[in-house]
């Protein structure tokens, strides 16, 4: 697959830092995650925006289980972090709790931390997402590529980017109001 990506500059980095130093955006009652991951979903979520338009405003409290609404749809961007480029059979996180939120379509990307580039791995709809994704169970262990091992910290799907649709299509196929 062919991924979009997307330079991050020092202006939002530093924004984004400014805003995590005074506000906890972990409000899930598990896997909240640190300041780091919360730094890399934001700036996921705010590149995104920008690229449907729509500006992001620096807000408190929970943001309802989805960060934008476009043409109508609830639309959720989930970024993970990495130190590589983003390849096909990497997986994206979902955590499992999050399904019951209000949400149509789910939007994964990857943020490469020594290039400061984000890729847009691709989209789902909700239904699509929880047909085709594995779940796995709190406490199980998980096997990276290379070898290393980590347990997950609660209930949560993976998808592999090859099973994402392009974004471009998004844009498409999604109904004017």
């Amino acid at each position: 697959m062919n991924y979009k990506k997307y330079k991050i500059s020092n202006k939002l980095k530093t924004d984004v830092w400014q805003y995590l130093n005074e506000t906890n955006i972990g409000n899930r009652y598990e896997a909240n995650g640190n300041k780091e991951e919360q730094f890399v979903g934001l700036v996921g979520e705010i590149i995104i925006k920008h690229l449907f338009n729509i500006k992001h405003e620096w807000k408190k409290g929970f943001d309802g289980g989805y960060d934008f609404t476009y043409k109508g749809f609830k639309i959720d961007v989930k970024t993970m972090g990495r130190n590589v480029d983003v390849k096909d059979y990497f997986v994206n996180n979902f955590i499992a709790f999050q399904k019951s939120y209000d949400c149509d379509i789910y939007i994964f990307c990857s943020l490469n931390k020594q290039k400061n580039e984000l890729s847009v791995c691709g989209y789902l709809g909700k239904k699509e997402l929880l047909a085709l994704a594995t779940l796995y169970k709190k406490g199980d262990t998980r096997t990276r590529t290379n070898g290393t091992t980590f347990k997950m910290k609660t209930d949560t799907y993976e998808i592999k980017n090859n099973k994402l649709k392009n974004i471009e299509k998004l844009f498409y196929y999604l109904p004017k109001y």
